[in-house]
């Protein structure tokens, strides 16, 4: 193999990639795969893996009753098969050699900074130890609020956090197909400028048979990831070889183009969907100014109509257009009792500084 294309990844693993027709796990591709990390590895190429797949494997272990509710079901499911699915990765890598940690988390772990900077040195030094952390939802205590969309959404959070040269999502399908031609076999898009084309028009929004994700949500996450200056790549897991393939530059699946890099704060501000502490409604002049590509502006009292719920200094809040819609998110440089004095007022500090603020296309 030549000089790897990258040099630290994450590496995301859906449910169908690694899991039978039965929803069960399949551990051929399962060698595979950590055949491939591992390989990776001995190149100096550092890789997180975050895999789906517990309660998929939680199936094949407990038989539940009808009557039990759908939370309640995964919780056993996932609990049960996260003990399995961890076995499995644990005695592949070992049979290269290679040590593995298991890291469980939620989405309120990353709703606090010093949690999120914790996790991050934890990732950091399994790394520098040549370990290969493999990272998955805590179903068993995660429900309601405290879910992920999916682990499409926690990988990315963690190729963001990680400062990661590329994300490379698992899937079962080639890639991102275009469907805006009416052609009976439509072609595999192998690189998407975020800077020149979106890619709704290219799918179909659909789930997966067993996960919960699908193709609208992992491209949502690509995009955002390649304004941060991440490679993004979505591809077959179950094809052979396909690690190495992207690793050594070759034209498998798709490609999101990345963008200038963007680090800091910012990139933990971007995943605060669903985080929020409160919200402000913004009007159109203050938008527009947020938006300029001539100059970085900070939000500013002046451009507030409104404030919703209770934060306080250093709260991530919402940030909402005239209409309702989220336009952004930022971390709040005062109070909203503060923040109710000064609505409307010239000359006053910004509620968001430019450097904690962050937009959404």
């Amino acid at each position: 193999m030549s000089e790897p294309l990258y040099r630290k990844v994450v590496v995301k693993v859906g449910t169908n990639v690694i899991s039978d027709s039965q929803g069960e796990l399949d551990l051929q591709i399962l060698g595979q795969l950590v055949s491939q990390i591992a390989e990776l590895r001995n190149r100096g190429v550092e890789a997180l893996l975050v895999s789906s797949g517990a309660v998929g494997a939680g199936r094949s272990i407990v038989k539940l009753s009808d009557d039990l509710s759908p939370v309640a079901a995964r919780q056993v499911l996932s609990s049960t098969g996260q003990i399995r699915l961890i076995n499995t990765y644990a005695d592949l890598f070992e049979q290269h050699g290679l040590k593995t940690a298991q890291i469980l988390v939620t989405k309120s772990d990353f709703r606090d900074r010093l949690h999120y900077l914790n996790i991050r040195t934890c990732l950091a030094s399994l790394l520098e130890h040549r370990i290969i952390p493999v990272i998955n939802e805590n179903d068993a205590v995660s429900v309601t609020e405290l879910m992920f969309t999916d682990n499409d959404e926690l990988s990315g959070m963690i190729a963001s956090m990680m400062q990661v040269d590329a994300y490379i999502i698992l899937s079962h399908v080639d890639g991102l197909f275009d469907m805006s031609r009416k052609e009976s076999k439509p072609e595999v898009i192998k690189s998407i400028d975020i800077s020149t084309e979106h890619f709704h028009h290219y799918i179909k929004p659909g789930k997966s048979d067993f996960g919960r994700g699908g193709m609208l949500t992992k491209c949502h996450i690509a995009h955002k990831l390649a304004r941060f200056g991440i490679a993004v790549h979505i591809a077959n897991g179950r094809t052979e070889e396909i690690l190495l393939d992207i690793l050594k530059g070759n034209e498998v699946g798709t490609r999101f183009v990345p963008q200038k890099p963007v680090y800091g704060r910012k990139r933990w501000i971007a995943h605060s969907e669903g985080l929020e502490k409160g919200a402000v409604t913004i009007n159109a002049g203050a938008e527009t100014a947020l938006r300029s590509l001539e100059r970085a502006n900070s939000l500013l009292p002046v451009g507030i109509e409104s404030v919703i719920g209770t934060f306080f200094k250093g709260d991530i809040i919402k940030i909402c257009s005239e209409n309702g819609n989220a336009i952004g998110y930022g971390m709040a440089q005062y109070s909203s009792e503060e923040t109710k004095e000064l609505l409307g007022k010239k000359g006053k500090k910004p509620l968001i500084h430019y450097d904690y603020l962050y937009l959404m296309p």
